[in-house]
């Protein structure tokens, strides 16, 4: 079996792969390495077509690309895919903002692992659906899902769409205009509520980021009861300037030891994450981000979507080990990328929004672009 690498850095054979995901790990480890080491580039900028398939990263952060991965049947269209979240059976929970003007339309889908189409609910959230994540309590499963724009709330769910409980500002914090526990109206200031996205706490509590209202991380009990409230306007180390995504560390140190978990952050118009202790307090700001969205972990990983066209993965320490579709020259020299589908490049992101690991730690993908777009990095290494 003959390999070589063309001018333009491609890797090419005469036999197609095996379809086996088994031995395509295997083969494409010898192969990459071996690219990488020939062509001494960045695992970042290194886009491969091997076989007819996307091939991005390297070593143990290798990566096949499979770009729209979902598909929705006819009847429903995709309208800005926001976020993104697995549950414990491998099920995908999708959740688009959504028309206004087409309220009966459904805001979250679900698909089965292989990526099959099994229900659609939530027309409540359609002009400003957001963030949605899984939560395992006891014997079940429950979606907290996030609405801004004209929803303004958040939302307790089953995986079927049955609302448990439903909240709009805690105005008990003191931190918002009068009026804003009703309002639907888009409030695009430190006095409004536009809320997207939660983080899990061990007590059964939660904490909610409203990350283009007030730019406060809000604590809430087991019972959804406002507690207490940290962060705020202001130019970091503990303040913030958009605080879009929110997520608790739990991974181990380097060695393997455990260490005490921490809040993080992403400060996205800073272009930085911050982390917290646990009641709040400020700790230090990890830098080197482009509009950084939101965050999940997987073993030692910790995956950072960021809007300027990456999407980055950091070890225990927050260092960065790949930098995985990176394309951010591209939003330069295409006007309006995001509104343009043909000029999208396979293997590179344009908007990457948010990101979530499968417990296999594959990526599912979500991009804020009007078209909808959804991407599995299938894990290889």
């Amino acid at each position: 079996m003959n390999y070589r690498i063309d001018q333009t850095h491609r890797i090419e054979r005469t036999e197609r792969l095996p379809s086996s995901r088994r031995l395509s790990r295997r083969t494409f480890t010898a192969l990459v390495a071996g690219a990488a080491a020939a062509v001494a580039r960045p695992a970042s900028a290194h886009v491969r077509r091997l076989a007819g398939e996307t091939i991005i990263g390297e070593g143990p952060h290798t990566f096949r690309v499979k770009h729209h991965f979902p598909q929705l049947p006819d009847r429903f269209t995709w309208q800005t895919t926001h976020n993104v979240a697995v549950d414990a059976a491998g099920n995908l929970y999708v959740i688009h903002e959504g028309q206004k003007t087409k309220k009966d339309h459904p805001a979250i889908f679900v698909f089965d692992p292989a990526g099959k189409f099994i229900r659609a609910f939530g027309s409540e959230f359609q002009g400003g659906g957001h963030g949605i994540e899984i939560r395992q309590e006891g014997s079940e499963e429950f979606l907290y899902v996030c609405g801004y724009q004209g929803v303004k709330a958040f939302v307790k769910m089953t995986p079927e769409g049955e609302i448990v409980w439903f909240r709009k500002a805690p105005m008990e914090s003191g931190a918002y205009a009068a009026g804003e526990d009703i309002s639907t109206k888009p409030s695009w200031n430190r006095q409004g509520f536009l809320p997207t996205n939660f983080a899990f706490l061990d007590d059964g509590g939660f904490l909610l980021a409203d990350g283009y209202g007030s730019f406060k991380i809000h604590r809430y009990d087991k019972d959804a009861k406002w507690v207490s409230a940290f962060g705020g306007a202001g130019n970091g180390k503990g303040t913030f300037n958009t605080p879009h995504g929110i997520w608790i560390d739990r991974r181990p140190a380097a060695d393997g030891s455990a260490r005490e978990p921490t809040i993080v952050v992403c400060d996205r118009a800073h272009h930085t994450l911050q982390t917290f202790a646990l009641d709040g307090t400020y700790r230090d700001t990890v830098t080197g981000f482009g509009l950084p969205a939101n965050l999940d972990t997987w073993q030692g990983l910790l995956v950072v979507p960021e809007l300027k066209a990456c999407v980055t993965l950091l070890d225990e320490k927050n260092q960065p080990v790949a930098k995985l579709g990176r394309a951010v020259e591209r939003l330069d020299e295409i006007k309006n990328l995001r509104s343009v589908p043909d000029q999208w490049k396979d293997g590179e992101f344009v908007h990457p929004h948010d990101a979530c690991f499968t417990p296999a730690g594959d990526i599912f993908v979500a991009e804020w672009v009007a078209t909808g777009r959804i991407t599995k990095l299938e894990r290889l290494a």
